[in-house]
């Protein structure tokens, strides 16, 4: 009797209905949330996510998940939106050993403003940057995921400090090496200061062969279709991409390198010879190589418009510390310098580059919001300059939606990682950034944030503030110390 009753006991409990099933446990659960699905470019009300460690471990209809789920913590998002976790493509650490601390004392910053991964494009503090980037990978310092190139590649005695001088294709060969199987490198970053321009095609095309992804500024004596062929990953900064639309592009790449014309001369006469029908078959060109666009755009437009705009009370300097503000003096004596036709060149530069970004995103060319701040980069202020950023790509012509997927699935997609960041569902990782407002209606919701998620961990709007607080006396503080006597 007793075996039967046991036997009884298991027939039940296997055909009890599902309600009867224990809940399963999650850590933390977002309830009656509006989710912001960007591939599709819509929003989906009422709907929860529970995250397990840093994962998503469920997402759909809000009684359907709260039935089946319990989680120690509750986030509300009743009248919220959820995206993924910003992602800025482009920023920099540098200025010397001497600014290693105000440097360290940024990142803070990204969190606040709801970007949980950044891609560092190189500076001169290569080796703290890689010792960063294990640190916050190994949870004893707080901040964004962080991606760094290491030390650029660069020619010899160039303008930056900090790189990784070739002079040959051994030199070249010796560098990707280090950068790949010493510093381990997430990308390399190769520039054109001093670089020649044969050592440009062969750094890349020896890192393609690598498996490595490459960024950077391609060499005025080359076309952007020289870089495209050789195999760059991703072209940083509008203008570069803007010169491609030049009909005579070639010509003018070989007078620049004969020595036959200048810098600016050869600018001129690519801005003159623009043509959209030009520029819009190197694009698609650039779409068919899987070729990205990083366009820094907003932080151009800071140095164009410096003889016009006053920085003296922005809000950000207060997140500087001095040494970095001091980093600004470079570039804010070189626009005052100017003369008044230099300076009316270079608000129509700007210009005329923002209006190929729609033509970009026409041509199915990826275009990954990246901010370019950091030391150096006047006014342009690390965390608060990518809402900047994308807010001007909706200015030049972009839809919301297409803003919002430049800063949540452009830089995934270009590490080849939407299989685990870009989108809210399970299986992705719990980076996400709970909004007051809708950004696919306004991109400026992006700025009204309730709520960061990095690697599953919950930062209210009263942590964010105090992250943003911390900053504050920090620099106030250094400030201080510099003052005295």
């Amino acid at each position: 009797m007793k075996n039967l009753l046991v036997v009884l006991a298991a027939v039940v409990l296997a055909l009890a209905p599902p309600a009867l099933a224990a809940p399963k446990q999650g850590d933390v659960i977002i309830r009656h949330v509006t989710l912001i699905d960007v591939e599709a470019a819509k929003a989906v009300a009422g709907q929860a996510v529970v995250l397990k460690g840093g994962d998503i471990v469920a997402v759909g209809p809000d009684a359907a998940i709260a039935k089946d789920w319990h989680a120690t913590q509750r986030v509300e998002g009743k009248g919220k939106f959820l995206i993924p976790g910003l992602w800025d493509m482009h920023v920099h650490f540098g200025g010397g050993p001497e600014l290693i601390a105000e440097n360290e004392a940024l990142f803070p910053l990204y969190v606040a403003n709801g970007i949980t991964t950044i891609r560092d494009c190189s500076g001169d503090l290569a080796e703290q940057v890689l010792a960063w980037r294990s640190a916050i990978a190994g949870g004893t310092l707080f901040g964004p995921r962080l991606l760094t190139s290491g030390a650029k590649i660069e020619g010899i005695a160039p303008l930056w400090k900090g790189t990784i001088e070739v002079g040959n294709e051994a030199d070249v060969d010796a560098a990707l090496d280090r950068l790949k199987n010493r510093d381990h490198v997430d990308f390399v970053k190769i520039t054109d200061s001093t670089l020649k321009p044969e050592l440009f095609l062969y750094a890349l095309q020896r890192a393609k062969a690598l498996g490595i992804r490459t960024s950077g500024h391609i060499p005025m004596a080359l076309t952007t279709g020289q870089a495209v062929d050789a195999g760059i990953s991703s072209i940083e900064h509008l203008d570069y991409a803007y010169n491609a639309g030049a009909t005579d592009e070639a010509a003018i790449a070989a007078d620049f390198a004969a020595g036959r014309i200048d810098r600016a001369e050869a600018n001129r006469r690519l801005d003159a010879g623009f043509d959209r029908n030009t520029a819009m078959a190197a694009y698609r060109r650039f779409a068919t190589q899987g070729v990205s666009v990083t366009p820094t755009l907003n932080g151009s437009r800071i140095i164009a418009y410096l003889d016009r705009d006053d920085h003296s009370k922005d809000a950000g300097l207060a997140y500087m510390g001095p040494k970095l503000r001091k980093t600004y003096e470079w570039r804010v004596e070189r626009a005052a310098k100017a003369d008044a036709p230099a300076i009316a060149a270079r608000h129509k530069q700007i210009e005329d580059i923002g209006t190929i970004l729609p033509m970009l995103a026409e041509a199915g060319v990826p275009i990954m919001a990246g901010t370019d701040a950091g030391f150096l980069n006047s006014f342009n202020y690390p965390g608060f300059g990518l809402h900047d950023e994308i807010a001007l790509f909706v200015e030049k012509g972009l839809t919301p939606a297409q803003a919002l997927a430049s800063a949540t699935r452009a830089g995934p997609a270009w590490f080849g990682w939407l299989n685990r960041y870009g989108a809210i569902k399970p299986g992705m990782a719990a980076d996400m950034v709970l909004l007051d407002r809708n950004p696919l209606e306004d991109i400026a919701a992006t700025r009204a944030i309730d709520t960061v998620v990095m690697r599953g961990t919950v930062h209210d709007r009263a942590a964010l503030d105090k992250m943003l607080a911390d900053t504050r006396a920090k620099v106030a503080a250094w400030d201080a110390e510099a003052a005295k006597p």
